[in-house]
């Protein structure tokens, strides 16, 4: 298992890696419970997480890994993983490759003798927007509505900037758990991420507000030419004033300032485009909220190919899913 310095210049050699495989994520992980062990076999490498379980066993966890994303890449490293997991007492190692949900991939990945996974870590089925163009052909691809929601926050006089204050973030999330009934991280969590990745300017921290105060906010990290919205919250207080949709905008400015020619959403309901487009209107249960204020963004829907799974004591695994299933992973 490599060094974290290596790491970083294997990474330098592939700058579309997802950002879920960089150093400050695995160190992020390391904070909260996992332990990170980047591993390198000639041209392809992987960030692997390892959880301890009890009875001196452990899970292994590649969170849109390989790196490169290929089959190839997988094909490499398998062999390398084989060896070292199990003798550590990893009862199975499970991975989320960065690769598109289509039939040749799955079977590709059936050929390297990994099993389809049931459970997900990660949001397979995501909105990604693209940020190539101006400025106006970006708008233009939008919704009409989400357009002119976000050019109603102007005129409401809501100002973003962006920000260092972790605290006010994670004030807004409680509020936005509450609300809207879904679990958040620890204050601890979110500024560690802030930090880890604020060290090489892959994040930024926004803040929509009026007249000072915070009504929205959000962090968008960026890697190569890629940026994510992984995280956001925002405020009861003066909705109709259109906060979240020019935060979102000015996310996606900040986002192209640093060269990134897409910016990923981050998460919807994993049903296809057909059965999202019918349902939206009517539901609200769930991540349905959150499908019908990202599609307005104009992005395309994509899904990647989802959990897939080498497991090395059969029993016991089935045993730790069943676990997992009653608590729905949160851990992860």
């Amino acid at each position: 298992m490599e060094h974290p310095s290596e790491w970083d210049s294997f990474l330098a050699r592939h700058p579309a890696a997802h950002i879920l495989q960089t150093r400050e994520w695995g160190e992020l992980k390391s904070r909260f419970g996992w332990e990170a062990h980047p591993v390198i076999e000639s041209e392809a490498g992987a960030l692997v997480l390892v959880r301890r379980l009890p009875l001196g066993l452990s899970l292994a966890y590649i969170p849109r890994g390989p790196v490169p994303a290929s089959e190839f890449s997988m094909a490499q490293l398998l062999p390398t993983l084989d060896m070292l997991l199990p003798s550590r007492r990893v009862v199975a190692l499970l991975i989320e490759p960065d690769l598109p949900d289509s039939e040749p991939v799955r079977t590709g990945l059936t050929r390297l003798n990994l099993q389809a996974g049931r459970l997900s870590v990660q949001p397979p089925r995501t909105i990604v927007v693209d940020l190539t163009g101006s400025e106006d052909d970006i708008l233009a691809r939008m919704k009409q509505k989400t357009r002119y929601n976000v050019n109603l926050a102007k005129r409401h006089g809501v100002l973003v900037r962006a920000g260092d204050d972790t605290q006010a973030f994670y004030a807004l999330m409680q509020e936005t758990t509450e609300r809207d009934e879904f679990a958040a991280h620890s204050p601890a969590y979110y500024e560690a991420a802030f930090e880890l990745f604020s060290a090489n300017d892959r994040v930024q921290l926004l803040f929509a507000e009026k007249a000072g105060r915070p009504l929205a906010s959000l962090m968008v990290f960026t890697m190569g030419q890629r940026a994510w919205y992984f995280y956001g919250a925002s405020s009861s207080e003066s909705r109709q004033k259109m906060a979240p949709y020019l935060l979102q905008w000015e996310a996606m400015r900040w986002a192209r300032s640093r060269g990134c020619t897409s910016y990923d959403m981050w998460g919807v309901p994993d049903l296809d485009e057909q059965a999202l487009e019918s349902g939206f209107a009517s539901r609200s249960d769930g991540l349905w909220g959150v499908y019908r204020f990202k599609r307005g963004f104009g992005g395309r829907l994509e899904r990647t190919v989802g959990m897939w799974q080498r497991v090395y004591a059969p029993a016991v695994f089935r045993a730790m899913m069943l676990v997992m299933r009653l608590r729905r992973m949160e851990a992860m």
